[in-house]
C-alpha cells in the first residue's frame, strides 16, 4: 500500500508535507511526554513489530500491493499520536533504506497509513470496547487499514485527473478512482483487513496477558 515515488503529482505530495509536517511535529511533543523506562521498550518493540509487517508485501490488481500495517496496535496500547509518529517514522526507514514507498510520497503514506489509521483505530475501539473487547480489537485493525487504503486509493486515483498532458493522458499514476477504489479498498476489506483485525487481537491481548498495562489515555493526553 505504500506510494513509491513516480505516482504523485506535485500538486498532490507537496500539499500533502505542508499538512504532515506540522502534525508530526506535534505527535513528536505527544511522544516525548510519554516516554520513560516503562514505555520506551513497548514502543520500541511494536514499532519494529509494525516495521516486519510492513515489509511483507503481497501483489493486488491495480498496480500495487497491500500488507498489514500494525499502526491499531500502537494507537489503542499508547495514544494515536504516538501510533502516528511511530508508524511515520517506520515509512521514512523504509523509502529511505529499502526503497519500500517514496521520499515525495511519504507525507501521503503517513497521513494515510499513520494518521488515518492510529485515529480511526483509537476511536472506534474506545467506543466498541463499551460493548466487547473483541470485537472492538478486530474492528479498530480492520477499519484502520481500510480506512487508509480509503485514503490512498482516493490520492492515487484522481492523479490522472489532476496531472496530465494537453491530449488527457496520465502524467503520473495512469489509473483512476474506477480501478483503483475496488482494487485497493475491496482488497483491503476482504484480506488485509481481517489479517489486521486479528493481528490487532492477538497482540494486544498477548501484551495485557504478560504485563499488567494502563490500556488508552484520557481525553486530555491527545
Amino acid at each position: 500500500m505504500h506510494i513509491p515515488d513516480g505516482y504523485l503529482s506535485p500538486q498532490t505530495y507537496i500539499p500533502a508535507y505542508i499538512a504532515a509536517v506540522p502534525l508530526i511535529s506535534y505527535g513528536i511533543k505527544k511522544l516525548k511526554k510519554s516516554l520513560n523506562e516503562d514505555t520506551f521498550p513497548f514502543i520500541a518493540t511494536l514499532t519494529a513489530l509494525s516495521f516486519l509487517v510492513m515489509m511483507i508485501n503481497i501483489p493486488i490488481p491495480g498496480g500495487t500491493s497491500g500488507h498489514a500495517i500494525g499502526t491499531a496496535v500502537l494507537s489503542i496500547l499508547f495514544n494515536p499520536w504516538i501510533g502516528f509518529v511511530c508508524v511515520s517514522f517506520v515509512l521514512l526507514i523504509q523509502a529511505l533504506i529499502f526503497g519500500d514507498g517514496g521520499i515525495t510520497t511519504w507525507a501521503v503514506n503517513s497521513i494515510g497509513i499513520g494518521f488515518i489509521a492510529s485515529f480511526s483505530a483509537y476511536y472506534s475501539y474506545k467506543f466498541l470496547n463499551q460493548i466487547n473487547e473483541n470485537v472492538a480489537l478486530f474492528f479498530s485493525g480492520w477499519i484502520s487499514i481500510v480506512l487508509a487504503s480509503l485514503f490512498i486509493a482516493f490520492i492515487l486515483g484522481i492523479q490522472p485527473i489532476i496531472a496530465h498532458s494537453q491530449d488527457g493522458k496520465p502524467l503520473y499514476f495512469p489509473f483512476n478512482l474506477s480501478i483503483t477504489i475496488p482494487a485497493i479498498v475491496g482488497s483491503h476489506m476482504l484480506y488485509f483487513g481481517i489479517v489486521e483485525g486479528i493481528f490487532t487481537l492477538v497482540v494486544i491481548k498477548f501484551v495485557k496477558r504478560i504485563k499488567s498495562y494502563n490500556f488508552g489515555v484520557s481525553k486530555n493526553e491527545i
